[in-house]
């Protein structure tokens, strides 16, 4: 089986080597390209492509009108060229709220010279959205797998009883359909934590923007996410949400019913203990083997020391396999992990490396998930 993309740019020489970036895969076939909005379109509806890759400013018809029309006529999984700026972090988060996946920078020098580390990043960019493609548009009931009773951090190691086996196992025979958060286990909290990457912009937006103005606890955002576009990201995130949302600065005290958005291109650390506890926003040194810049596991480490078991940890959609470990750290302490479920995730990677870890208490549904944090949280 190949994957079938449909390149939209006005740019001919970027469509030629766009193409040529992405037939290097064997699995991966442009079957089309359009040079504005207009035919992107009409392409769309007649070739129904897996992805669609679109540049945002176009003759004729832009890419965030096109956006809203491909996803009211055939809806498809599309990614967004975008520029790194600040205008172009704006109409790119333009793009993604119209119903665009996901996006990735537009830098001419990696498809010119073929970087083949670009060419990677950009072929296993695409075929994780077209993967995802038959699940993000088909309908599907919400189901919840919820384990009778979460191993707690006594029971790591320990024999394994029914309720200390790996999530998958412990609850293969457990699926249920559930539209209702289950009863508050009654555990005390002093943060809520979560991450997120492909797809994530969207997904945070919604579960953010329903949780309510006076939400007893401080909430910290990893999102990966290019740096130029983190303090846009904070700002929508503030105009959608009844919380207040900010860009993370150093030294920040955390303060109840505030977001913090960790900033892009750093880490951010939690230094200090309970009330005392401030945010750290480090420049890793250029010789770092960390990958992700803001890193989850990185933040999630950092929460060990800061406040021990007292947080909810929620890892949304995303690539790779961030969270789990951070989630493995937490989840020793006696923390609450959460994943967000396959039918409603962008890119199932992340969620499911941390629902696969045997540290994961519930997994759950996008729409589901703002609710299932009031109400465990008490709110």
């Amino acid at each position: 089986m190949r994957y079938r993309v449909l390149i939209v740019d006005d740019s001919t020489f970027y469509r030629r080597r766009l193409t040529s970036v992405l037939e290097k895969d064997p699995i991966i076939q442009v079957i089309g390209h359009a040079v504005n909005g207009l035919e992107a379109v009409q392409k769309a509806i007649e070739l129904k492509p897996d992805v669609i890759m679109m540049d945002v400013e176009m003759p004729i018809m832009g890419g965030i009108e096109a956006v809203g029309k491909i996803m009211r006529a055939s809806p498809t999984a599309i990614l967004m060229f975008s520029s790194l700026t600040q205008a172009g972090a704006q109409e790119t988060l333009d793009a993604l709220e119209a119903g665009a996946i996901d996006f990735i920078p537009k830098k001419f020098d990696d498809i010119s010279t073929e970087r083949p580390e670009a060419i990677l990043f950009i072929q296993r960019r695409v075929k994780a959205l077209a993967r995802g493609r038959a699940v993000m548009f088909n309908e599907h009931a919400k189901v919840e797998v919820a384990p009778s009773s979460a191993p707690s951090s006594a029971a790591i190691g320990s024999s394994q009883s029914s309720t200390h086996l790996p999530l998958q196992e412990r609850t293969s025979a457990k699926l249920e359909t559930s539209l209702t958060p289950l009863p508050a286990s009654g555990k005390r909290y002093k943060l809520l934590f979560i991450g997120a990457s492909t797809g994530g912009p969207v997904a945070l937006q919604k579960v953010v923007s329903e949780l309510p103005s006076d939400f007893p606890y401080p909430v910290i955002l990893v999102q990966h996410m290019p740096g130029t576009f983190t303090s846009a990201f904070a700002q929508r995130l503030d105009k959608h949400s009844q919380m207040r949302v900010k860009l993370a600065q150093d030294n920040d005290r955390l303060e109840k019913g505030t977001v913090y958005l960790a900033e892009g291109g750093k880490q951010m650390q939690i230094a200090g203990v309970g009330a005392f506890a401030k945010i750290s926003i480090i420049d890793m040194p250029k010789n770092s083997t960390i990958v992700y810049h803001p890193s989850i596991d990185f933040t999630m480490a950092s929460l060990v020391s800061a406040f021990s078991g007292d947080i909810l940890s929620v890892i949304l959609t995303g690539m790779g396999a961030e969270g789990a470990f951070g989630g493995r750290l937490l989840k020793a302490k006696g923390a609450t992990i959460w994943a967000q479920d396959e039918k409603s995730c962008v890119v199932y990677g992340m969620p499911k490396a941390v629902a696969e870890s045997g540290s994961c208490d519930r997994v759950i549904a996008l729409d589901n998930i703002a609710q299932h944090i009031i109400t465990e949280m008490s709110v």
